[in-house]
C-alpha cells in the first residue's frame, strides 16, 4: 500500500543523466518503490506526472524563512510547492538570541523541511527592509563565539553551520573580525562557515584565503567590486586556490549578488558554481531572484546542462551540509521529490544589476512530496 504514488513521470538519474518513465511510490514517509507500472490500486493518493520531470526534492541552500520573527523572512510553506523546494536552509536569519523562537514557532511547525545556519551575531539579521537596513555584524559586541557554540549544541538537530556576513554593508568597519569569530566557533563545532561578502572593505583577496575545506562562499558570482573574475576575464587566483582546497561556491542570488556578466565569464573559464541557491527573502522574492526555480532557469539559459543544474540544487547542497540522505531519489530514502516541467518559450530574466537575459527555457513546479506527503503548487500559478 502506497500513501502516495507519483505516476508516469520522467525520473532522472542524476548520476548517469539518464531518464526513464517510472512511478514513484511513497510509504511511511520514505520512497518505497521506483519502477514502471506500480499498482494504482494500492495507492491512497495518485499524482499524474505524465510528461513531467520527477526529481529529488530541491534543496535551497541560502534562504531566509524565519517568517514572522524577522523582517526579511518569507513563508517557506508558501514558497516550497511553487518552487519545487522540499528543504530550505536558512542562512543566518537567527542568532543565539532567537534561534529557539525560530525552531519552536517556524521550523517545527512547517510542512517543508527547514534547517539553519546560525548567525554569529547574537541577534541575527534584525534590521532588513526597504527603508531600514543595518548590518548585524557592525557591532562586535553582538558577535560571541561562546554564545554561538552553546546555541548550536542546544539546537544541533536543526543546525547546519555558522553564518557570517562580512563587508561594508553587513559589517560596517568591523573588517574580518566577524569572520574570525565565526571560524573559531565553527572549528569548535566541526561545522562549516557560510560567508557572505558584500562591498569592500574587506576585499575578496583578504577573506577567501581564510575559508577552509567545506566552508561556503555565498554570492560567489557577484559583480564588481569583489567579483571573482578580473577585468581580463580570468578567475582570480585566490578563487582558484579556494576551489582546489575544497571551498564550496554558492550562488545566493538575492537582491544584489548574481551578475550575468560575471557568470558568463566564470562559465567560459569552466568554473561552475557548486550550488545554485536563491537567497530568497522579503525583498528578493519580488525580484530579481523570485525563487530557486527561477534562479536555476537562469543558469539553463546561460548554457548549463539540465542535469548539472539539478545536481547543484539537490545532491550538492545536501553534501555541503553533510546530509547525504537528502537531495536524492532512491528506494528506502527520504520521501522527498519534486515534479517539474521544463517549458520552452520566451522568458525574460534580470540579474542583480538589472541586465536582461532573453531565455528560451523555464522550469515550473507542479508540486512536491515532503516525507511522502503531497503539497501541490498553487492552482493557476505560472511564476513571476
Amino acid at each position: 500500500m502506497f500513501d502516495l504514488l507519483i505516476a508516469g513521470g520522467r525520473v532522472i538519474d542524476l548520476d548517469t543523466e539518464e531518464e526513464r518513465l517510472a512511478d514513484v511510490g511513497f510509504a511511511g514517509g520514505k520512497v518505497a518503490a521506483i519502477a514502471a507500472g506500480l499498482p494504482r490500486g494500492n495507492a491512497k493518493q495518485i499524482v499524474d506526472a505524465t510528461g513531467k520531470l520527477v526529481t529529488p526534492g530541491l534543496i535551497d541552500l541560502h534562504t531566509h524563512v524565519y517568517w514572522g520573527g524577522t523582517s526579511l523572512g518569507v513563508n517557506a510553506d508558501t514558497i516550497g510547492p511553487q518552487s519545487g523546494t522540499t528543504t530550505f536552509i536558512d542562512a543566518g536569519s537567527a542568532g543565539a538570541g532567537n534561534i529557539l523562537g525560530f525552531r519552536r514557532h517556524v521550523i517545527e511547525r512547517s510542512d517543508v523541511r527547514i534547517l539553519a545556519f546560525l548567525n554569529i551575531s547574537f541577534a541575527g539579521i534584525f534590521a532588513f527592509s526597504k527603508r531600514v537596513m543595518m548590518g548585524e555584524c557592525g557591532d562586535l559586541r553582538l558577535c560571541d563565539a561562546r554564545e554561538a557554540v552553546a546555541a548550536v549544541r542546544e539546537h544541533l538537530p536543526v543546525i547546519s553551520g555558522i553564518k557570517v556576513r562580512v563587508g561594508r554593508h553587513a559589517g560596517d568597519s568591523s573588517g574580518l573580525a566577524p569572520l574570525n569569530i565565526a571560524l573559531e566557533a565553527a572549528d569548535a563545532l566541526a561545522l562549516p562557515v557560510m560567508a557572505h561578502l558584500d562591498d569592500p572593505p574587506p576585499s575578496r583577496a583578504e577573506l577567501v584565503p581564510k575559508l577552509r575545506r567545506g566552508d561556503i562562499l555565498t554570492h560567489c558570482f557577484r559583480g564588481f567590486p569583489n567579483a571573482p573574475v578580473n577585468g581580463a576575464g580570468r578567475v582570480q587566483e585566490e578563487i582558484m586556490a579556494a576551489r582546489a582546497r575544497g571551498v564550496v561556491f554558492d550562488i545566493g542570488h538575492g537582491m544584489g549578488s548574481l551578475s550575468f556578466d560575471t557568470a558568463r565569464q566564470m562559465l567560459k573559464n569552466g568554473f561552475l558554481p557548486d550550488v545554485i541557491s536563491s537567497d530568497i527573502h522579503v525583498l528578493s522574492a519580488e525580484g530579481p531572484a523570485y525563487d530557486n526555480l527561477v534562479t536555476m532557469s537562469k543558469f539553463l539559459c546561460l548554457g548549463v546542462k539540465l542535469a548539472d543544474v539539478l545536481r547543484m540544487a539537490t545532491t550538492a547542497p545536501a553534501l555541503s551540509i553533510s546530509r547525504p540522505d537528502l537531495g536524492c531519489l532512491v528506494e528506502g530514502g527520504a520521501g522527498d521529490a519534486a515534479v517539474l516541467e521544463l517549458r520552452q518559450g520566451r522568458f525574460t530574466y534580470k540579474d542583480a544589476a538589472g541586465e536582461v537575459l532573453a531565455g528560451q527555457q523555464r522550469l515550473f513546479s507542479h508540486g512536491i512530496a515532503v516525507n511522502g506527503r503531497w503539497l501541490p503548487a498553487p492552482a493557476g500559478y505560472f511564476g513571476p
